[in-house]
């Protein structure tokens, strides 16, 4: 079986490792595993197949004889790097939204447009990881009938916002518990007992860059153009796994039982629908995992053309790490 090197940009972080690890677990054809990460960061080790690679300092000179760099750093950094990786006759499949609306560069998740890797010119990018999750779960809802617009609402988990997030929530937590205070660090407001409706910075009437991603990435990865979303995004004190509450609207209308069967049968998908039986997505039951739960599918009550969803999916794992995955074993078929 054919080898190869692949890099890891931001292996330290907690996509990076997550990278690593799955790396692992899909036996992806690493011959030679290319740890990458700060100066502060070089020199020390990670456990890979039982054995200890050096993670290197990453900079231009890292790429030399790299076939595919998985990236997990932030806009900056990818930015930076991305000219010295394509130089290098490597392939970026970057996780950063440095790349992601270029019109030259495919954003793809692999259950829903694996074709558009082929139109790659060195660099791939992994859609926002709410984006992955929602339109996993709606995609096959697309296929029988163009959706016209959404009206979502993310439930973010807090380690969407790094390592620090889950360690903020505990210590505010036991802080509380013990009728102590704690000054926020990582959310700009206590998130233990709370929900905070903002997620990233103001972009255009009062929207925030985090709830654009979804209408704008939406368009590009379901190649629906004229898609119209309006979506709110909420930090939520809940560790792993996001969870979206969507209504869609389409050309014509989809009975729930079309609805249900297809998406049962839709690549990346698990559906888990039975309210009487108090059967529904959680985050708790889809951290850990790679498959997007789908459930309470039911008719719009504003429009005959409509249906709501409540989905849920970990977004380190399908909503970055593993999907990123994906995308390189497409790039190796």
């Amino acid at each position: 079986m054919k080898t190869y090197t692949v890099a890891v940009l931001g292996a330290t972080g907690a996509v990076g490792q997550e990278m690593i690890h799955i790396l692992q677990e899909r036996n992806f054809p690493v011959g030679k595993l290319i740890p990458l990460a700060s100066a502060r960061s070089a020199g020390k080790t990670i456990v890979f197949r039982g054995e200890e690679v050096t993670i290197q300092e990453a900079n231009a000179d890292a790429f030399h004889g790299v076939d595919i760099v998985l990236g997990a750093a932030e806009n900056d950094i990818a930015k930076a790097m991305a000219p010295a990786i394509v130089a290098s006759g490597a392939v970026f499949v970057d996780n950063s939204s440095a790349f992601r609306m270029d019109p030259n560069v495919p954003l793809v998740v692999p259950e829903i447009n694996p074709e558009d890797v082929k139109a790659h010119k060195g660099i791939i990018s992994n859609p926002n990881c709410s984006t992955i999750i929602t339109a996993t779960a709606v995609n096959a809802l697309n296929a029988l009938s163009p959706i016209r617009t959404m009206t979502a609402s993310t439930y973010q988990a807090v380690s969407g916002a790094g390592a620090g997030g889950p360690v903020e929530l505990m210590a505010e937590v036991d802080a509380l518990s013990k009728g102590e205070t704690y000054q926020p660090k990582v959310f700009s407001h206590q998130i233990a007992f709370n929900l905070i409706p903002q997620i990233g910075g103001e972009e255009v009437d009062g929207y925030t860059s985090e709830e654009m991603k979804l209408q704008n990435e939406g368009r590009k990865i379901m190649h629906l153009p004229e898609l119209k979303v309006s979506c709110t995004c909420v930090r939520v004190p809940v560790v792993r796994s996001h969870s979206i509450s969507v209504s869609m609207h389409f050309d014509k209308p989809i009975s729930v039982e079309e609805a249900r069967k297809v998406i049962a049968a839709a690549p990346g998908c698990k559906l888990v629908d039975n309210l009487a039986a108090k059967e529904y997505p959680m985050p708790l039951d889809t951290s850990d995992q790679d498959l997007v739960y789908v459930g309470r599918i039911r008719p719009d009550l504003t429009d005959p053309n409509g249906l709501c969803l409540w989905c849920c999916g970990d977004q380190v794992r399908k909503g970055a790490a593993t999907n990123a995955i994906q995308i390189a074993e497409l790039l190796i078929k």
